[in-house]
């Protein structure tokens, strides 16, 4: 069973935005390593924009994520900036929450009783 529903994932998801986007100036790091960091930061919060505005299901929104938490985790050696312990160690924290995440939520909307896109009306 799955423990995180859409919208409480959504909100998690705002956070690693703020997370990727605020976790260079703060972790110390920047040049490409941070760069990559706002970008990813970017693709989630396209991906969270057009889940929002009901563009793309909860369950496509959880298959694009799951792509941008394996290039977060793979990132330090993928762009070979692996021996900056700082900018290494945040990629990889922050990839394994996520991907922890990823693992609890419920995308397919089974928690809430099909309503995997938010609440709708009885009548739908």
């Amino acid at each position: 069973m799955r423990l995180i529903g859409a919208w409480s994932h959504i909100v998690i998801d705002i956070v690693f935005i703020i997370a990727l986007a605020f976790g260079p100036a703060y972790a110390g790091f920047s040049g490409r390593q941070a760069d990559i960091a706002w970008i990813l930061a970017g693709v989630m919060f396209l991906i969270v924009a057009l889940t929002l505005i009901k563009a793309i299901r909860m369950a496509v929104h959880g298959l694009v994520e799951i792509v941008v938490v394996l290039l977060v985790l793979i990132a330090p050696w993928f762009w070979n900036f692996a021996r900056g312990v700082h900018s290494r160690n945040f990629f990889v924290f922050v990839g394994v929450v996520m991907l922890a995440i990823w693992f609890m939520t419920d995308f397919r909307g089974l928690r809430s009783g099909g309503r995997a896109d938010g609440p709708k009306s009885a009548a739908q």
